[in-house]
């Protein structure tokens, strides 16, 4: 199994917005960070805030924003709101198949079992979990232009 690009995108641009709670992200700001196009970002955004995970900022100080707490976005409802199918087989594809055992092979059910498995692990970990892994993620992504001095120091 693969994930499409757009889940991909849809994780980072989460885990971006997730290092910057407490301001707008702006989007071109998050498609520098990515080196993608600011078009493209826009098409991921739109499945992102209909899924409620992203909310827009209107204005001139606008952006955007987490819809709710990292704490809250599981991995698995990115995955399931960014993919548009997960047909692993031509077995799953209800308008594709032509296989008289469709409804009584192992084959298909040990699939429809591996892909639960895949989901009960994606589950399990949130945005957040993702991004307390990596405690420089705002210099990564360039929202701290420079690495702060630690107090008490010049």
């Amino acid at each position: 199994m693969r994930l499409t690009q757009q889940t991909n995108y849809s994780v980072r641009i989460l885990l971006y917005c997730a290092a910057n709670p407490d301001r707008p992200s702006r989007v071109a700001d998050i498609a520098s960070s990515f080196e993608m196009s600011e078009t493209h970002l826009f098409k991921i955004l739109k499945v992102l805030v209909d899924a409620g995970f992203i909310r827009t900022i209107r204005g001139r100080n606008g952006g955007i924003m987490l819809g709710k707490p990292a704490e809250e976005i599981r991995i698995g409802a990115v995955v399931r709101a960014a993919e548009e199918n997960f047909i692993l087989a031509d077995c799953f594809d209800e308008g594709a198949h032509n296989c008289p055992l469709t409804m009584s092979c192992e084959y298909n059910r040990i699939l429809r079992e591996a892909l639960g498995a895949f989901f009960s692990v994606l589950d399990r970990y949130t945005i957040a979990d993702v991004a307390k892994e990596r405690p420089d993620l705002r210099f990564l992504l360039g929202i701290e232009d420079t690495v702060r001095a630690p107090a008490g120091t010049a």
